[in-house]
């Protein structure tokens, strides 16, 4: 409003009129006032009343996508179950005083609901409901216990306009890939139809005259119904590629058709049934389509980078994908299963060098809990070996720096990164590795930006976000940092849904929890992690972190004592820079856990880790 009244209003009336409306006169709502810029609403049935909230809530969410962040509207709702008092169409009581009250908590995008509401509801509704404990609410004489229903916190879309902007300067033809379905029945497959996918983007962003919509970019329509048109319009391309994926034993048919968004006209269409050895020449077949179909000339690099397969071996690179998909956990249990689907890879075919950097990936990541067992001697030695395989592997140039960066050796691990970055900006590993780089150092405004880039490209990350929040603690930045708490216990709780034998997600989201001052919360969520493992050694560090978060500093330095005899001179890192500890931070136990480990003479190997 304040920059820009009317616009800000007209918005808000379309708005209403083309979604709010019209949603709650679907789900039988009476509309009984309008004041100022709410809307209060009345329902026959709480449950037409929690649909109608969740629909608006959700549809505004994929209409805000395409809208800058500081244009977007965002809306609260409260819902409560009580009687009210009708006069001349008006309604009045407690019950509207609550409902008035519970939305000045929600969120933004948010719905906030009273017990009553929600135990009325009970599972009639495919709703995540979040406890959030007893309120106080202003003029409201006993406490409200408030369930919430929280906003989907998909980061925004991301165009890389000046990229789109140079490529149709050149004229070249401008193409989004949108993540193949997994037909399978088999959400476990999810891992090979996304693999697929990123093969394909890969492939065709090979071509000089094509623009290529990034894999994160593209992902973020992953599992929705989409329109075409729509789609097209909001990434600024002209053909869009749909797929589907249908793996059963060693057969499977990949379905792909080519669009032209302009004039919904299918360019290319094509089904390939075929044994699963042939997945690599399916591949290169709707590539090839694809190039044909725009009447695209190949240069003769550009034949040879394509028809360059990191893999013949369909097997290893079903073991490769699989890898890759448990190793983004950063948790013990996930990445041993990692290292042994990239092991049977690399036995599977001894060429393989993305496997090779996989290894890396994960012995880098163990040493947090298994120092002894995994050298960087031995660690440095895999990632020259992918690189003796393909020079031009950024996953191998991101797992080196790894590697060099833990073994002290900045300014090499440095020119590493760098290399990564350049081979391959939208890397995940390279910025998730290169945000914790700089944040170990104290570079928390160059962690924040690797660390942005990380969970935009893979929008189950929760470890960026938990990264994010710190880092934007120690710069002051409080609006964010919230914000990252909120995503990364959004995250966390899906993906301890997903996979509840799973402690990192638990410890992690309880140090979000605390950062937003959720003690109760976050503490129920640190005895789910320690029930999950209780010996796990990261975890122990950001329990005690959350203590330190939540001002139980005796309890914090406890535990930081505890685990000083199993850390190492590393941890001097986290010590110095991480702010989740600033209330210990002055505390002479905690400057005598300085002092010890800064005089301390591990050597380089066998040393423990504790990490976030």
């Amino acid at each position: 409003m304040g920059s820009d009244e009317q616009g800000t209003l007209n918005a808000v009336k379309l708005c209403r009129a083309e979604l709010v409306d019209p949603v709650i006169a679907r789900c039988k709502g009476r509309i009984v006032k309008l004041t100022g810029d709410g809307i209060l609403i009345e329902f026959s049935s709480i449950v037409n009343a929690v649909a109608c909230a969740s629909e608006i809530q959700e549809t505004m969410a994929e209409r805000n996508r395409a809208v800058e962040s500081n244009r977007r509207i965002d809306f609260r709702i409260g819902i409560h179950l009580g009687d009210v008092l009708v006069e001349d169409g008006d309604i009045f009581g407690d019950g509207v005083n609550v409902a008035a009250r519970l939305e000045a908590i929600a969120e933004p995008g948010g719905i906030a609901l009273s017990a009553t509401a929600r135990d009325h509801v009970g599972t009639r509704l495919d709703l995540p409901f979040e406890d959030r404990g007893e309120h106080r609410l202003k003029n409201i004489e006993r406490p409200v216990k408030v369930y919430a229903i929280s906003p989907r916190r998909g980061l925004p879309l991301k165009v890389n306009e000046a990229a789109l902007a140079a490529a149709r300067e050149k004229h070249k033809q401008l193409v989004a890939v949108l993540p193949f379905t997994n037909m399978s029945g088999d959400p476990e497959q999810e891992y090979f139809s996304d693999g697929i996918t990123e093969d394909i983007i890969t492939d065709l962003s090979k071509i000089s005259n094509l623009y290529v919509v990034a894999r994160n970019t593209a992902f973020t329509y992953k599992g929705k119904s989409v329109q075409v048109k729509q789609v097209a319009s909001e990434l600024g391309v002209n053909f869009v590629l749909q797929g589907s994926v249908r793996k059963a034993g060693q057969r499977v048919r990949i379905t792909g058709q080519l669009i032209d968004a302009r004039n919904g006209a299918h360019l290319w269409a094509d089904r390939f049934d075929r044994d699963l050895t042939d997945i690599f020449a399916i591949q290169d077949e709707i590539t090839h389509a694809i190039v044909d179909q725009l009447k695209i000339k190949l240069l003769p690099e550009e034949k040879r980078a394509i028809a360059n397969d990191p893999t013949n071996n369909v097997e290893a690179y079903t073991y490769y994908l699989r890898g890759r998909q448990f190793s983004h956990t950063w948790t013990r249990h996930y990445l041993l299963m990692a290292r042994r689907m990239f092991s049977t890879a690399v036995a599977l075919d001894p060429d393989y060098a993305r496997a090779y950097a996989g290894i890396a990936d994960c012995e880098s990541a163990l040493r947090d809990w298994h120092a002894g067992e995994y050298t960087l001697e031995g660690i440095l030695s895999l990632t020259a070996k992918a690189l003796a395989l393909d020079p031009n592997l950024a996953e191998a140039h991101a797992s080196r720096g790894l590697a060099l960066h833990q073994d002290g050796r900045d300014v090499e691990a440095l020119a590493e990164f760098e290399k990564a970055l350049k081979l391959e900006p939208d890397l995940y590993e390279v910025n998730f590795h290169y945000g914790r780089f700089l944040f170990m150092q104290g570079k928390f405004e160059g962690a924040i930006t690797f660390f942005t880039r990380a969970s935009e490209i893979r929008p189950d990350d929760y470890l960026s976000p938990i990264h994010l929040m710190s880092a934007c603690r120690s710069l002051g930045l409080q609006a964010e940092r919230e914000r990252w708490a909120r995503i990364g216990i959004e995250r966390a709780e899906r993906a301890l849904e997903d996979h509840p034998e799973n402690a990192g997600p638990a410890h992690r989201g309880a140090l979000a929890l605390a950062h937003m001052g959720e003690s109760e919360r976050a503490k129920e969520w640190l005895k789910r992690a320690q029930a999950i493992d209780p010996d796990d050694i990261v975890a122990q560090y950001n329990i005690a972190c959350v203590y330190a978060l939540l001002d139980e500093r005796e309890t914090a330095l406890d535990l930081l004592e505890a685990l000083l005899p199993q850390s190492s001179c590393y941890q001097i890192l986290w010590f110095k820079h991480d702010s989740d500890l600033d209330s210990v931070r002055d505390h002479p136990r905690f400057q005598a856990m300085l002092d010890a480990i800064e005089a301390c003479s591990f050597p380089q190997e066998g040393y423990r880790v504790a990490s976030e």
